[in-house]
């Protein structure tokens, strides 16, 4: 299949209007891949523009016929797995069968979502008054802003794109420069689906003068966004102009509680697999590995010749385990978080170097002795980094988890109930996982407490977000 790698603006596939381009690399080789438009404001508000014009029409069609788009698009996608997958991996380094299992999630997300618009019920409500009769409505709130990370480039925007269109919005979409090319081969498939001009927009460009386009532009009326806590109080500082609505989620620094009941060989092997998942460039990534005392050392021993064994290389290799960083910038940055807690008493059990050769690859790194003060422990990774802190009791366990500013998710490993109760109604996070690695899915809201985030995405939750509510009160009956 040819795909255009540009952006689309009101039905076209078109160049940055200011003529720069910008060269997507291969995290694991520093090869370019391709050049791509690389534009700026004036792009995103045609976009933004062209998905106003197009609100009317989107809106008032049925959400059975929204649904016939969106189910097109999903089987499209799963007709060609393996091609988007490849240049998944070729963008964001990630190994194939992650990046074909990320594609395989984005084609449930449109299916889901087609199915799930068309239960975006109002209600009836009994009145006081018998001559009134209230009602409520659900009504789409207009164009969507979706600016989406790097980490997951088919299903940070898939997961918004899908629930928004389904909702009845228009989106203007400005996926990350490092990784667009899975978001313009997923917006030529929804247009290939029959998408009307100028619902679904695709921008690619500079990230401040766009933002401040979908701020200032009071016919945006939502900006969804996947990143950092910093931008993403700026988007909040700069929302307050126009009111814009905003679902924020923004990382997290999820605590892992195992509890000395457990199976070890089996949570090690989950540990591993899970942590170094993506590099460990994942949003629920457990980072904080929180050991009661009594199988701490045991732990240590099961996990540590996991990770050593564990195979780095390009992601189109049937044997490659775990990938390189996005960029140097990443790998440099957790180089540094290493090099600073070896220097505060770390003992670094395995990894903690860098590897001299092509790509942006860091060893996989085991840290024990590490202090909750030290910034290893509370800043997020975002990286092939397992920081191994021991504890004694349940509730020295939930301080030192919630002692964050960070509550996406959080993981509890136990076989008595009553621990595994007391642990995930005491820890302050959005996602809690008991005994598994996945606290998430497509038919439920994603998101985050604290820092982590506003709104959610996924579920039933993640399509509300892209509606209003209407109250309609008739009298003199």
């Amino acid at each position: 299949m040819a795909y255009a790698y540009k952006q689309f603006i009101d039905g076209e596939w078109v160049e940055a209007s200011n003529g720069t381009t910008w060269d997507v690399i291969n995290p694991a080789t520093e090869e370019k891949v391709r050049a791509v438009p690389y534009g700026n404001g004036a792009d995103a508000q045609r976009a933004i523009q062209a998905a106003a014009r197009a609100f009317p029409a989107w809106r008032s069609s049925t959400a059975y016929e929204r649904a016939a788009v969106l189910k097109r698009a999903s089987d499209l996608m799963r007709a060609r797995l393996d091609d988007l997958a490849r240049t998944s991996v070729q963008e964001c380094g990630k190994p194939f069968a992650q990046a074909k299992g990320e594609w395989s999630v984005v084609a449930d997300l449109f299916e889901w979502f087609a199915e799930e618009g068309k239960r975006a019920y109002g209600r009836t409500i009994p009145s006081r008054v018998g001559s009134k009769r209230l009602t409520v409505l659900k009504q789409p709130m207009g164009v969507a802003g979706v600016i989406t990370a790097w980490n997951f480039p088919a299903y940070n925007p898939g997961r918004a794109w899908a629930a928004a269109l389904a909702a009845g919005c228009t989106v203007v979409g400005r996926p990350s420069e490092y990784t667009p090319l899975s978001a313009m081969e997923m917006a030529n498939i929804i247009a290939e689906a029959g998408v009307p001009r100028g619902v679904l927009n695709l921008i690619n460009g500079e990230p401040d003068p766009m933002g401040q386009a979908m701020l200032d532009d009071p016919a945006c009326r939502k900006i969804s966004f996947t990143g950092s806590v910093r931008v993403g109080k700026l988007l909040m500082d700069g929302a307050s102009r126009t009111v814009t609505r905003l679902g924020l989620e923004l990382g997290g620094n999820a605590p892992v509680l195992i509890f000395p009941d457990v199976d070890l060989e089996e949570v090690a092997t989950g540990s591993v697999a899970t942590k170094y998942r993506n590099d460990g460039q994942v949003c629920i990534s457990p980072q904080r590995f929180l050991v009661h005392r009594k199988v701490n050392d045991e732990f240590l021993d099961k996990v540590v010749p996991r990770v050593k064994s564990l195979r780095l290389g390009e992601g189109l290799d049937p044997q490659t385990q775990v990938g390189p960083l996005i960029n140097a910038r990443q790998r440099d940055r957790v180089a540094t978080m290493v090099a600073d807690a070896r220097g505060q008493g770390v003992e670094v059990l395995a990894g903690g170097q860098r590897l001299e050769r092509k790509g942006y690859f860091y060893e996989p790194t085991v840290l024990a002795r590490v202090q909750p003060s030290m910034p290893i422990y509370s800043e997020e990774i975002f990286g092939p980094v397992m920081p191994v802190v021991a504890f004694d009791e349940l509730e020295q366990a939930l301080a030192l988890a919630n002692d964050t500013s960070y509550g996406l998710a959080a993981y509890v490993w136990t076989k008595d109930m009553k621990t595994a109760l007391r642990a995930y109604e005491g820890l302050e996070f959005g996602m809690i996982g008991v005994n598994e690695w996945g606290p998430n899915a497509t038919e439920a809201p994603f998101g985050g407490w604290k820092q982590s985030g506003i709104g959610h995405e996924c579920g039933r939750e993640g399509l509300e977000d892209y509606l209003e509510t209407k109250l309609v009160t008739i009298g003199g009956l």
